[in-house]
This record gives structure tokens, C-alpha cells and sequence, in this order.
């Protein structure tokens, strides 16, 4: 059976499947397809037939990435019986207690279970706490194929390493972890991402190995960015400049080159709470993590007062102000409005009555209103108070003071940029940045 399936997938005698083509899981199925044959499988029928005309319903990938492709998108899970190498790329988002939700994990398990035969794999690349694939989506793959793990079917795991945006660190060029449920099932695996991924793959001695290499890739960059968000807060009560600082920091060859900001998405943002939450189970309280996480988690906040504190010192009336919040996305250059920490700052503003427009480059209107209930606008006016330019778009970076004093009511106001990339550049309205 081991030698099998990359013989049957190389052979185009079988396909591979990818279950969920977010930002994630499209680019995978795109560059398997340069090599074999692929089934592209997505719940929502209107993101399928998007794909199906070349279109990515992310805004990641261009329409000349879907040429060459030998891959056949469906939402039809009969589709999927033609697989014997199965790829799950979900999201594992968590809820509004901070807790992980595995609903669209196990329902994708579920799916797989259903069309799975004697001999298939399957391998997960959403991102979970150490010991889920085993604990969780097994027991599901099991129970719904009527088949045994290991003797009928294997199972593998292989974290998922895109970053939205990034043309440099691509599929092709980042190593790749990969996990499996026995040596040869490992040797599988690996051979099969080695197709597509130039860079090699890392072969990891257990599954559990795998799923906590993941989360604490994410874990460790959060915990450095809330050690540098906080350094940002004790540097403004000191009057000192953050950016400053941390230039001047940056000449030692060891220092780490964190830089403080908003952190959302569904990787930096999400993934401590995974581990937290299995820590937790397992009898410990994660101490620094979950500190990390809250300070992170208070920085959109923290913005807001600073702004009101700012525009109240300007003699303006708080309750009659308006506010210009320039970006809207989780990170720049993406479309991707999830878990985005600038609503924190909106919202904040808005409990001083504070009236708020938003604008950005990148990020859907519609979408706005359906996640936040806050559209965006399209024509800024010149009456602003306060601007914050909250994500540094790359449409933004080769703006001026000139441009800002324009848009800040009879050219008096504040400039908060929260990314400090108009740092020495502002010399006549006020200037502020974490």
C-alpha cells in the first residue's frame, strides 16, 4: 500500500483532493495540479464557480496561476470518490469565549469519512493544538468510513506554512513539516509535498511533533510582538519614540527585529488560544502565553484612547469629532477582513460617540457591513480630526504631511500611525505612533 499511492497519484491513475481552498488550501491545489491530478473541493458553490473561471476569492493568486492546471473544482462530495490522497485545509478559527472551534475540522472529517476507501490517506494542514488529529478527527475518519486506522487507511500531518501577501515565502520555497502515522506512511507523505515543494520537507517523528512545531511558530511571534507592544506603551509614558528605540536596539547582531502593531488574522492571533486551551486540559495554566495574548489582544483599545486623549487636548469636543481610520484588513496588502483588531479601535471610538469613517484599498465594502456592520467609504472628506492610518497598505507608505493636513479639519489634528512609517517625515501637525 506504501508504495502505492505516489505511484497511482505520479501515474495519474488516482487523484489528490483538497478539502477547503481559502488562502490556504487554492495555492496547494494549484501547484499539486502542475504535477498531477487534482480535485478541488469547497462547501460554498459561489467561491467554486469563481475558481472555476480563474478567479481567487481571496485576491491572493492571479488568474495565470490557473493555467496548466489538471484540476477539477466541485462542491459536490461525490466528486471526492475518486481521491485516494486526501489534503484538509480548513480554518480553525476560535469563538468568543477565545476557545477553539473545531466545527468546520470535524466537518471536513466527516466529508472525507464518507468518500474514503481501503488504502486512502488522509493529512491535515490546519493548524490545532498537539494530540487533535489523533484524539479528534480520527475517531470521525473512523467512524464515518466504517475503516480501521492504520491497517485500512493513514492518516498525517503537515502544518500549513503560508503567510497572506508574502510573494517572497511561498509553497515552492519554505520548508515543509511533515508528519505520518508510521514510518512508511511519513516516507509517503513527504515524497508526495516533495513534488511541490522545492525547498525539501522536514520530516517529523510523530504527529504530535508536527501539530506543536506549528502552533508555537505563531505562539513564539506573539509573545515577542506583546513584549514589544508593551514596550511601546511603558516608551509613550516616557515620552520616548518606540521606533527609536528599537533602531537603536537593532544594531546589537542578537537583538530581534519585532515591531509593534495590531495583531489579528487567523495565525498569530488564534493559535496561542489552541495551545493554551490544551495546556489547560492537560493541568497547567500557560502564564506568559496568556499575557501575551492579552496585551495583544488590548492594543486596538489602547490606540482609541491614545486618539481621543490627543483630540481632547486639542480643545475639541470629543462627542462632535470625527475620525479618519485609514486600512481595514488584519495585515497589509490583503483583502482579508477576519479577525481584523482595527474594529477594536472603531469600536472604542464609538463608545466616546466619536463618529468614525473608514476607508481601504484592499478590503470589500459589503464584507465590512456583514462581518462589522460598518461599510466603508469611498471619497474622504476634509473635516477630520484625528487620522489614523491603522494598516500600512502599500498605497499608503509615499503619502505626505501635506496630503494629511489636508484632509485634518482647517489643517489642525492629529496623525496617529500606528505602524510608525512616517516617522521624522511629520514636522507640523501633531504626530503620534506606538
Amino acid at each position: 500500500m506504501s508504495n502505492l499511492i505516489y505511484d497511482r497519484l505520479i501515474n495519474k491513475e488516482a487523484k489528490l483532493a483538497v478539502i477547503g481552498l481559502g488562502y490556504v488550501g487554492l495555492p496547494i491545489a494549484l501547484e499539486f495540479a502542475r504535477k498531477i491530478r487534482v480535485i478541488g473541493f469547497d462547501i460554498n458553490q459561489s467561491r467554486v464557480e469563481m475558481m472555476r473561471n480563474q478567479v481567487d476569492p481571496s485576491n491572493e493568486l492571479e488568474a495565470k496561476d490557473f493555467d496548466f492546471c489538471d484540476i477539477h473544482f466541485t462542491a459536490d462530495i461525490n466528486d471526492l470518490k475518486d481521491a485516494c490522497f486526501f489534503i484538509i485545509a480548513v480554518p480553525t478559527p476560535i469563538d468568543v469565549s477565545n476557545m477553539p472551534d473545531l466545527k468546520p475540522l470535524l466537518s471536513a472529517s466527516k466529508t472525507v469519512g464518507q468518500v474514503m476507501k481501503k488504502g486512502d490517506y488522509v493529512v491535515y494542514e490546519s493548524t490545532v493544538y498537539p494530540g487533535c488529529t489523533e484524539e479528534d478527527c480520527i475517531p470521525i475518519l473512523e467512524e464515518n468510513s466504517g475503516l480501521k486506522f492504520k491497517s485500512d487507511f493513514k492518516v498525517g500531518y503537515s502544518p500549513e506554512r503560508i503567510n497572506p501577501g508574502d510573494k517572497q515565502h511561498t509553497l515552492q520555497n519554505v520548508i515543509k513539516v511533515a508528519s505520518g502515522c508510521c514510518t512508511e506512511s511519513l516516507e509517503q507523505i513527504a515524497k508526495i509535498y516533495e513534488l511541490v515543494v522545492e525547498a525539501g520537507v522536514h520530516r517529523a517523528p510523530s504527529i504530535k511533533v508536527a501539530e506543536a512545531a506549528k502552533i508555537i511558530e505563531n505562539t513564539q511571534r506573539d509573545v515577542n510582538i506583546a513584549l514589544i507592544n508593551e514596550l511601546s506603551i511603558i516608551f509613550n509614558k516616557l515620552k520616548i519614540n518606540t521606533f527609536d528605540v528599537l533602531e537603536a536596539a537593532g544594531t546589537k547582531w542578537n537583538f530581534l527585529n519585532f515591531r509593534p502593531g495590531l495583531v489579528g488574522g487567523h495565525c498569530i492571533g488564534v493559535d496561542p488560544y489552541y495551545l493554551t486551551h490544551k495546556a489547560q486540559l492537560a493541568g497547567y495554566h500557560s502564564r506568559v502565553i496568556n499575557s501575551g495574548r492579552y496585551v495583544n489582544d488590548s492594543m486596538g483599545f489602547y490606540i482609541a484612547k491614545q486618539t481621543v486623549k490627543k483630540i481632547i487636548a486639542q480643545d475639541k469636543i470629543i462627542q462632535e469629532s470625527k475620525v479618519l481610520i485609514m486600512g481595514a484588513t488584519f495585515k497589509e496588502d490583503v483583502s482579508d477582513i477576519r479577525n481584523s483588531k482595527v474594529i477594536d479601535i472603531v469600536n472604542e471610538l464609538k463608545s466616546y460617540q466619536v463618529q468614525v469613517d473608514i476607508v481601504d484599498p484592499h478590503a470589500n465594502s459589503d464584507e465590512m457591513q456583514l462581518e462589522y456592520g460598518i461599510p466603508l467609504i469611498f471619497h474622504v472628506s476634509n473635516n477630520y480630526d484625528a487620522i489614523i492610518v491603522a494598516v500600512n497598505h502599500k498605497e499608503y507608505i509615499g503619502f505626505n504631511e501635506a496630503y494629511f493636513k489636508n484632509l485634518l479639519k482647517d489643517g489642525i489634528g492629529t496623525l496617529i500611525d500606528v505602524k510608525g512609517i512616517y516617522k521624522d517625515k511629520i514636522k507640523e501637525i501633531e504626530y503620534w505612533s506606538l
